[in-house]
């Protein structure tokens, strides 16, 4: 499969795998049009470009991150870089980050343990704690907003935009299907459901990567055992080349208040593998409804694109290329982006009045927090946009080099809009020399420093930063004269993260913002409504403050704004002292909307890290190593038997994904599952596929669940890190390589020694269902204490934690059950 540009013709295609099944769409797209649509948002500054907002020690400058540096990473870059001069550092917690720890590292900045406290950026992959955010200096930033569930919940979400749908009309937020809660709202769905039918989809409440999503037609077959929400299914949805297709856009909150929303020019449009049947005789089909790449990618006939710079290939296009492909079939894209933008300024809205509200009680600094949302559109026929839910940490995986190019050009210009402070986590602003009744006096300015008002950092301009911020401080200036240093704080604030926005775009404040979403702001403090009477009391206790239209009136002073009698009292600015500044207004909406369809120049077009090859020859030394050394005594630590475990899994997992006619394997597999997931300390369900489907969409299914297992068997495995290497144990880094170079073979030889503490003979059952066979049944009550000489890989490690578990979970229990003959007598049957 390959991506053609001619003179004339832009040919896009999207193949499931055989010729039969190809479709090849042309469409007219001059060449001069699309190379007037590439992105260039880097070039104009200058290669050493590292620092705006001041010079090295400044403590008003703020680094600049770049794609470019991961292309361009070795020991003399890195050491040159303003982050490792100043020994930046960053954190992770519970977070899959390998391209971002790639290019804060060539950045020259240090990852440092999860419980130190000398760091400058926390990413977390959960909610922080309130804790963790009192105690944040004014340097700090964390990736998330207190309360941010409001949004990304799946129940909380729909509930916000109901209350808003009740308080300001239901045509204003029609943009989200009706969803229903259960339990609790189990009689409401039969009542919708007897009037206006289904299919219906149902999602748990709190949970991401497709998992726990399937569709069912009546609500009996909702389960009420558990919180899920059940949401009228989209039945006609926008198909390019016969294929289902959502819609992944990154968008960035800077501030709740004032309101700061940004959405990444570029985004994923990912496509269902199976051809969409609008019969709906499918529906147990979850590769034909469901668009998420963590279900699609285990289905065979899934195409990946090896070009980083083909964007209309396979199953997984560029936003860029996808507005192109309907411009050129006649459909208005301006429209649609103009109501995707509504449809996420709305969503916003609903659910941020308590997330200002938790920021007020915990946030100590207002520039600590910034969000990166990730949120998931589907397009009907009618072109109309719907909300299907908003994820909390969106993926940062990078599965294809699509992924590699578009995801580390939109960290790099997210790191660069937050704004992350030049400051040495040890040597901290506040050993400066001034005396502590001068730092009361002037705390208001010593917060002000630590919002970084920087020049562009996205080239978008014709002229350098440099040639511009004289008069740009001018404009500053003349329009700060009446404002209070609070104030004059927000507002540079919000004009330095504009001209640092990169390959964002500012979606509100826009030009057009006021007009459209006043009804939506209190009056007096501009602060988000929720429909709910005596909301803003508590924010009027310092008195009242309206940023939002502080931000309006002076980035776009042009524009009238009307303001009600009664609030002329607290309104400062008049139009003599409003003058217009270019540099902050976002252009008209059809100019924003343009940028969505341009092609994206930057991002890093390599392998985040280049694949390893496993020896063959090194496995098998090391693999015999390995045996020797237990059968001397050594021992292998309970992180190394469960991963062991999770490799020898997920060979399995790939066999299954290549080869989808093995259904002996995929029953093994599925009673495997439905017996280890009541091992996991997280509830995990497994769901059989219907034996209606076809051997590969059963295989990708399967396939599927056992990744969930896998993730989160793993998380588990991190929470057991061996600390200290005891001199019994087998060398960490021995075992490391061992894994790195082991064939399915000799996992499964390690797997079977540990378990039964004999080296297995070649005339014995091999493969996934002679591992299980060697997993001995134990006794409840011996669970405990692991008195026997088999070392369990799946509940291995829990073992510490047993006890504490029983007495929080009131007697869950977590035995080992008595499930290798079920296994055994399951595939007998089938052999039979």
């Amino acid at each position: 499969m390959e991506k053609h540009i001619g003179d004339t013709i832009d040919e896009v295609s999207i193949s499931s795998g055989s010729s039969t099944d190809s479709l090849r769409l042309r469409t007219k797209l001059p060449q001069m049009e699309l190379n007037r649509k590439i992105i260039t948002h880097e070039p104009t500054l200058p290669p050493d470009t590292w620092l705006l907002g001041g010079t090295l020690g400044c403590r008003n400058a703020s680094l600049v991150f770049k794609s470019s540096a991961l292309a361009n990473c070795t020991p003399q870059s890195i050491q040159e870089k303003p982050g490792y001069k100043l020994h930046i550092t960053y954190k992770v917690l519970q977070a899959e980050t390998k391209l971002l720890s790639k290019l804060l590292e060539c950045h020259g900045i240090v990852e440092v343990p999860p419980n130190s406290m000398d760091f400058n950026l926390l990413w977390t992959g959960s909610h922080p704690k309130p804790g963790a955010l009192r105690a944040m200096a004014p340097h700090q930033r964390v990736n998330h907003f207190p309360r941010s569930y409001e949004l990304t919940r799946k129940d909380r979400l729909y509930k916000n935009i109901e209350r808003l749908q009740h308080a300001k009309g239901y045509k204003h937020f029609n943009f989200i299907p009706q969803t229903f809660v259960m339990p609790t709202e189990y009689g409401e769905l039969c009542t919708t459901h007897h009037r206006i039918k289904g299919p219906w989809i149902v999602k748990p409440v709190a949970s991401s990567r497709g998992r726990g999503i399937f569709i069912v037609e009546t609500p009996n077959q909702v389960p009420l055992e558990e919180p899920v929400v059940v949401a009228k299914y989209i039945a006609k949805p926008l198909l390019v080349a016969g294929h289902k297709c959502d819609l992944r856009l990154y968008v960035a909150v800077t501030s709740f208040d004032p309101l700061l929303v940004y959405i990444y020019e570029e985004g994923l449009v990912r496509f269902a593998t199976v051809k969409y049947d609008s019969s709906h005789k499918q529906l147990w089909n979850p590769c034909m409804h469901l668009c998420n790449y963590s279900i699609n990618k285990y289905h065979s006939d899934y195409v990946k694109s090896d070009d980083p710079s083909a964007e209309n290939v396979g199953h997984k296009w560029t936003l860029s290329a996808l507005l192109r492909h309907l411009k050129a079939e006649g459909k208005n894209t301006a429209l649609l982006m103009s109501q995707v933008e509504d449809l996420v300024i709305k969503a916003i809205l609903a659910s941020a009045n308590s997330v200002i509200s938790a920021c007020k009680m915990f946030v100590p600094n207002p520039c600590n927090c910034f969000e990166l949302y990730g949120f998931d559109i589907l397009i009907d026929s009618n072109l109309k946009p719907w909300l299907l839910e908003v994820n909390l940490s969106p993926s940062l995986g990078c599965d294809s080099p699509l992924d590699v190019r578009l995801k580390s050009a939109m960290l790099a210009d997210l790191l660069t809009l937050v704004g992350l402070p030049a400051v040495d986590p040890v040597l901290r602003p506040s050993t400066n020399s001034l005396t502590s009744a001068s730092i009361k006096s002037n705390s208001t300015k010593l917060k002000l420093g630590h919002c970084r008002r920087v020049h562009s950092a996205d080239g978008l301009s014709s002229t350098l930063p440099r040639k511009s911020s004289s008069v740009n401080g001018d404009r500053l200036s003349s329009s700060f004269l009446n404002l209070s240093p609070e104030e004059t704080r927000v507002l540079k604030m919000a004009k330095g993260q504009f001209e640092r926005r990169g390959g964002f775009v500012r979606i509100f404040p826009a030009v057009d913002s006021w007009t459209k979403y006043t009804q939506y702001l209190d009056p007096a403090t501009g602060i988000p409504i929720t429909g709910n009477n005596n909301t803003f009391n508590s924010y009027n206790l310092s008195g009242a403050h309206n940023y939002n239209l502080l931000l309006y009136t002076h980035f776009f002073p042009d524009v009238p704004v009307h303001v009600k009698p009664h609030d002329r009292t607290n309104f400062k600015f008049h139009s003599l002292d409003r003058k217009r500044d270019l540099s902050l207004d976002s252009g008209t909406t059809l100019a924003r909307q343009d940028r969505y369809e341009r092609m994206l120049s930057q991002g890093h077009r390599s392998a985040l890290i280049p694949k390893k090859i496993p020896k063959e020859s090194r496995g098998v030394e090391l693999r015999k190593q390995i045996l020797e050394m237990l059968r001397n005594g050594k021992k292998m630590t309970q992180c190394e038997t469960r991963r062991t475990f999770s490799h020898y899994l997920g060979c399995v997992l790939r066999r299954i994904s290549a080869g989808p006619d093995q259904e002996d394997q995929m029953e093994i597999v599925l009673k495997f599952l439905q017996k280890a997931s009541s091992y996991l300390r997280t509830p995990y369900t497994v769901k059989a596929p219907s034996q209606n489907l076809d051997n590969k969409d059963r295989a990708a299914v399967v396939a599927k669940q056992l990744n969930d297992f896998l993730y989160l068997y793993n998380r588990e495995t991190d929470l057991f890190v061996d600390k200290t290497e005891k001199p019994s144990q087998i060398p960490s880094k021995l075992y490391a390589e061992f894994l790195e170079n082991a064939r399915e073979c000799d996992l499964e030889e390690i797997l079977i020694h540990q378990t039964t503490q004999t080296v297995p003979t070649h005339g014995g059952k091999t493969g996934f269902q002679g591992v299980l066979k060697c997993i001995p049944n134990v006794p409840k009550h011996k669970q405990s204490t692991h008195t026997g000489s088999f070392q369990n890989p799946i509940t291995q490690g829990h073992s510490d934690t047993l006890e504490q578990s029983r007495r929080t979970d009131a007697g869950k229990d977590r035995t080992l059950p008595r499930w290798n003959r079920e296994v055994a007598t399951t595939r007998s049957r089938n052999t039979t």
